[in-house]
């Protein structure tokens, strides 16, 4: 009896050592993340290699324990579609949308899959989240807008400019986060007792009007909002603000490579990084719609003397050293 139950025992011991031994030889699933950008693999190059930082700095090591399926349209909107379609076709785990326009059409391809956006300058104008505090959908990550970066920038070209009373403000008014933002534009040219003369622009043939109009308007600087015209046409806005012999500030630090004067605004590349933690936490387990958009934390200042030279301008010592690059 005593060895039927000894027996037993060890048939028992075995069968548990084999299960154990076939469950840590199942292969471990290995997390997928789709990158959906709607600009060229180039131009993305450093903000794409912050978002690995930040993936490396919680332990993520591409090809390893984590798999990134990389997809750029090379700004081609109908292209966009189709790669956002491939991604959901390959069930990623999480899509990272590089821009409004790719998590617009990400958003259109999937309702179940969480997107997180490197960065938005609208989510809840965009109608990408109910709100920052509770997204509430399959939608989460990082807002560029911050209510500070409109009076800062009419403050720099106040220094740079002391007579500065009209400002020209380029924008588009079809394109959500417009409207916000000038709305904080024009509060801060009210603490600063500047007048502001907007201007919109809806496609590239209207950029040389823009200046035009805003020399007949005698405005003494220019201030540029978010928008992909502006951004895909820089090297003529450089062109033109020069011709015109106007200071201009811009709210990218794209347009700074195009010989554009001066950019303050939001860290592109501390989004990008920031952008590795929702993907953490997403698989981790938490939900797009809990957690909440964040805004910047990182700010950047960049002045081209360059271009100063070019419009006659001479930038004041004490906004020299505030600037965290200087183009020469």
């Amino acid at each position: 009896m005593r060895k039927a139950v000894a027996l037993s025992i060890l048939v028992a011991v075995i069968l548990l050592a084999v299960a154990v031994l076939a469950e840590a030889q199942q292969p471990t699933k290995i997390p997928r993340i789709g990158f959906l950008s709607a600009l060229s693999s180039s131009s993305m190059s450093a903000r794409t290699e912050a978002f690995r930082q930040g993936l490396r700095d919680l332990g993520y090591v591409e090809g390893r324990n984590i798999v990134i399926e990389w997809r750029y349209a090379e700004e081609k909107a109908d292209r966009l579609r189709e790669l956002a379609a491939e991604l959901v076709r390959l069930k990623v785990d999480v899509i990272v949308t590089g821009g409004p326009t790719a998590t617009r059409v990400a958003k259109e391809a999937t309702r179940t899959i969480p997107i997180v956006m490197a960065f938005d300058d609208d989510p809840v104008g965009s109608g990408f989240v109910a709100s920052l505090a509770r997204p509430g959908r399959n939608i989460t990550g990082l807002s560029r807008l911050a209510p500070e970066i409109s009076g800062k920038q009419l403050e720099l070209l106040k220094e740079i400019v002391p007579r500065l009373s009209r400002v020209a403000v380029f924008g588009n008014s079809t394109r959500p986060g417009t409207a916000q933002s000038l709305r904080e534009t024009k509060l801060a040219a009210g603490v600063f007792g500047v007048k502001l003369q907007y201007q919109d622009v809806l496609g590239p043939k209207d950029i040389e009007t823009l200046f035009q109009e805003a020399r007949k308007g005698r405005v003494d600087a220019v201030l540029v909002l978010e928008s992909p015209v502006f951004l895909s046409h820089r090297k003529q806005i450089a062109d033109l603000a020069v011709k015109s012999q106007l200071p201009v500030i811009y709210p990218q630090s794209d347009y700074m490579d195009a010989g554009c004067l001066m950019f303050y605004g939001a860290s592109i590349i501390d989004l990008y990084w920031r952008a590795a933690t929702y993907v953490d936490k997403i698989l981790k387990g938490a939900k797009p719609a809990d957690l909440p958009i964040e805004q910047p934390k990182k700010f950047e200042f960049i002045i081209n003397l360059k271009a100063a030279k070019q419009i006659g301008l001479t930038i004041p010592p004490n906004v020299l050293v505030r600037a965290d690059r200087v183009i020469r």
